[in-house]
């Protein structure tokens, strides 16, 4: 019984580090330009994707993380129509209508993939013994009846990274205020990859003192 618990929790322990490996790691590489002090409060989010099914999920879950830190954000599937190109007047007065001062757009670059092999490893979880003779036959010989082995390893994994270009734009002069290059290792959801991409460009704004946030009301 204390061995089946020893192999179980053996077992959780290497589930917990695969599940904990399904989160996405990101890599920002930013730029800001040091000729613009502008501030954005109200953000046009527009992912340009090809499939709409990446679009609006990645659009809606940036729009939901702003929104939800005091920063307005606007998904640009609500103004902008998918499959017409747009002439820049146009869209000029749609972000206008919108009330955005600020044009978050996001490009996909390309996806690359690397092969790795984990080798084989082997791990003894020893039972829980009570009097001399079990411990004795635990210890002889090794891999004796008390003892637990367990075998991990010896398959290749793949890893994708998925590359994408942010640049933050000003409604009012159109000018670049931050681009960034990104990766994010390994996505399994698109909205989840967003959520991952957004928390890491916010902090990126947040410490280059991008966003103006509204003031709190006095008491």
């Amino acid at each position: 019984m204390k061995r089946k618990l020893l192999c179980y929790a053996a077992l959780g322990f290497a589930l917990f580090l695969i599940v904990g490996g399904c989160s996405s790691p990101v890599t920002l590489t930013s730029w800001v330009n040091p000729k613009e002090h502008q501030q954005v409060s109200r953000i046009a989010v527009w992912g340009m994707f090809d499939k709409l099914e990446y679009q609006k999920p990645f659009e809606q879950t940036i729009a939901n993380y702003l929104n939800n830190r005091g920063i307005k954000a606007i998904e640009a599937l609500s103004i902008i129509p998918p499959g017409t190109k747009h002439k820049f007047e146009e869209l000029e007065s749609k972000f206008d209508s919108a009330g955005a001062d600020g044009i978050l757009i996001v490009t996909y670059k390309g996806t690359d993939k690397q092969q790795d092999y984990v080798p084989p490893s082997t791990s003894v979880y020893p039972d829980f013994y009570y009097n001399y003779y079990n411990y004795y036959s635990w210890g002889y010989p090794y891999y004796a009846p008390g003892a637990s082995v367990i075998t991990t390893g010896g398959y290749w994994v793949t890893t994708s990274t998925v590359n994408l270009t942010a640049n933050l734009y000003a409604n009012s002069d159109n000018a670049l205020l931050w681009t960034a290059e990104i990766s994010v290792d390994d996505p399994s959801y698109i909205d989840q990859a967003a959520y991952e991409v957004i928390g890491t460009m916010y902090a990126d704004w947040v410490k280059n003192g991008l966003l103006k946030f509204p003031e709190k009301p006095k008491k």
